[in-house]
């Protein structure tokens, strides 16, 4: 003899509801009110972070769940407590150097040009900065966003399953920390430039190792957009998932890469030109949809076209001075110091006192990998800042997030995070 097997029909709840059985009097609406809530259940707060792979950092993400919905999300920084804007005011410009380094960590070298671009702005020698030093610089800042997107990509496609990318991108990525390290003297933190120029010079056989390198790293471009871009996983985690509108990118004041993901061909190598960008041929990537796809896409391009550049300036390098040739903003050399009275009299100041600053204030914005990077210096005369801000990227990029997360399942969280690329140092500055 068979069983009799019972079916069972799920409805949702507002149906269930519909089909209770009002008493004679009818149930007051905020029973009915009462009686809906308790059949949807409880949303749930859960705590994504500081201390969790996909956040990049110490990021904390306050999210409000309705199973696996996001319908709040709150991002909390401030778990470093650097302060770096306030040990500035009491270092010589020069003695800042080091700090911002650890800003932007992946791409050290374009936080020390930009900083150092803010601080020569105030004091009216941006035009003075030889043509070698600038095509040094802008080697330096091309070099970061490589070398910053190679991680950043490979820690996104990693967040998303592919282990292979990751060990991919980080192997060139320690090719390029081989180079700064021949050049700086540093891998990681490098304190490479100087107000009115660098620390050194390119040094020998260092051209060809770079152009060796760049061939290369063109082969790994390839192979890494073989692996994800069309690959069917990783479209399925990107496509369509964390959309940024135009629109919404503007009026929460995005920059970089995921600005231009949005479809707005905004740079500020092109809009605000700065260095020898001017004297340099290159394009602006841009999306279509701005989602986490097109962000993808956006940086894989960003980086043939630094390349590119990078090429160019090797081609156009010029011979010549590396720094300004004057004792008051940049240290003499070690050997007239030893022979000269003046110019051991320039170190002396320099060392102790720094720079003699005009009263003034200034504002420059550098193209960082992340976005934006801004150096706001009000200054009141002498060696030191009277007040400095910085406007950090990841920092404005991170306040879309209340606005993109809701509506997304939980498990986007993380394609997300990845796609937009930030840095917790800057965050907490």
């Amino acid at each position: 003899m068979s069983a009799k097997v019972q079916e069972f029909q799920f409805a949702d709840p507002a149906a269930r509801l519909a089909n209770v059985k009002p008493s004679d009097a009818g149930p007051s609406p905020a029973m009915a009110a009462e009686q809906l809530d308790d059949i949807h259940g409880e949303k749930m707060v859960l705590n994504m972070g500081p201390s969790h792979p996909a956040t990049h950092g110490v990021l904390r993400l306050v999210l409000e769940l309705d199973g696996e919905i996001i319908t709040k999300a709150i991002p909390d920084v401030g778990y470093l407590h650097r302060g770096d804007e306030k040990i500035a005011e009491n270092m010589t410009y020069n003695q800042f150097v080091p700090y911002t380094d650890r800003l932007d960590y992946l791409a050290p070298l374009a936080n020390n040009v930009a900083y150092a671009l803010a601080v020569e702005k105030l004091m009216g020698i941006d035009k003075q900065i030889p043509p070698r030093c600038q095509f040094i610089r802008v080697i330096c800042c091309e070099l970061a966003r490589i070398s910053a997107h190679l991680l950043g990509l490979g820690a996104f496609a990693m967040d998303v399953g592919a282990l292979t990318v990751f060990l991919h991108t980080f192997t060139q990525r320690e090719t390029i920390y081989n180079l700064c390290e021949a050049l700086t003297g540093a891998r990681f933190t490098t304190s490479y430039t100087r107000i009115g120029g660098v620390s050194r010079d390119i040094p020998e056989g260092w051209v060809h190792e770079l152009r060796k390198f760049l061939d290369e790293v063109i082969v790994n471009f390839d192979e890494s957009e073989t692996l994800l871009t069309r690959n069917r996983i990783f479209m399925d985690r990107t496509r369509d998932i964390g959309v940024i509108s135009r629109e919404s990118a503007i009026d929460y004041g995005l920059t970089g890469p995921n600005l231009r993901g949005s479809g707005l061909e905004y740079d500020l190598r092109k809009a605000h030109p700065y260095l020898v960008y001017d004297q340099l041929e290159f394009d602006i990537p841009i999306g279509s949809v701005g989602d986490c796809y097109d962000r993808y896409l956006v940086r894989m391009e960003e980086m043939r076209q630094s390349v590119k550049l990078i090429r160019q300036c090797l081609d156009k390098l010029p011979d010549g001075p590396w720094h300004i040739q004057d004792g008051k903003v940049f240290l003499p050399p070690k050997e007239k110091v030893l022979t000269s009275m003046e110019e051991l009299i320039h170190q002396f100041i320099l060392v102790t006192q720094g720079q003699n600053v005009p009263s003034g204030e200034i504002y420059f914005g550098a193209e960082n990998p992340k976005g934006e990077l801004g150096f706001y210096i009000n200054s009141r005369g002498g060696g030191t800042p009277y007040r400095l801000k910085i406007r950090a990227p990841s920092f404005v990029n991170l306040s879309i997030l209340p606005k993109m997360l809701p509506g997304h399942m939980m498990s986007d969280t993380v394609s997300i995070l990845g796609s937009l690329d930030f840095v917790m140092g800057e965050c907490d500055r």
